[in-house]
């Protein structure tokens, strides 16, 4: 990783501990439900993306590096909250998407933070169980 990214993960990760607990609170905030890797606890991650059809997809800022990514590669089995609604689901990380022009698809707002913040981008598709 770039000097640049590291700086960029750095800055994310401090501003992001800070800000998440209070953002998954918020009822209406999609927040991904992940198994902790080591701890085997719930994790709770707000994250920003769009249903399609019985699939939620989103795009990981920071790749593999990210929590949730880590944890979804030690297990796959997720639930996420979608508008209020628990859904479960399987995670699917997907590096062969690229995740620039999927973001075009995905809600504009979040997906411009998204890429002025994130460096080594990961597409996520989640296979809900509808």
């Amino acid at each position: 990783m770039t000097a640049n990214a590291e700086r960029k993960y750095r800055r994310a990760t401090a501003f992001q501990r800070r800000i998440n607990p209070v953002l998954r609170r918020l009822p209406f905030q999609t927040v991904l439900e992940t198994t902790g890797r080591v701890s085997g606890l719930p994790r709770l991650t707000p994250v920003g993306g769009r249903r399609v059809g019985d699939s939620f997809w989103l795009v990981s800022e920071f790749g593999e590096r990210s929590q949730y990514v880590r944890n979804i590669k030690a297990n796959p089995r997720v639930r996420i909250r979608i508008r209020g609604r628990w859904y479960s689901g399987t995670a699917h990380l997907l590096p062969g998407d690229d995740p620039v022009a999927r973001l075009r698809t995905l809600p504009r707002y979040n997906s411009a933070v998204v890429r002025a913040v994130g460096a080594g981008l990961l597409t996520v598709r989640i296979a809900l169980d509808v």
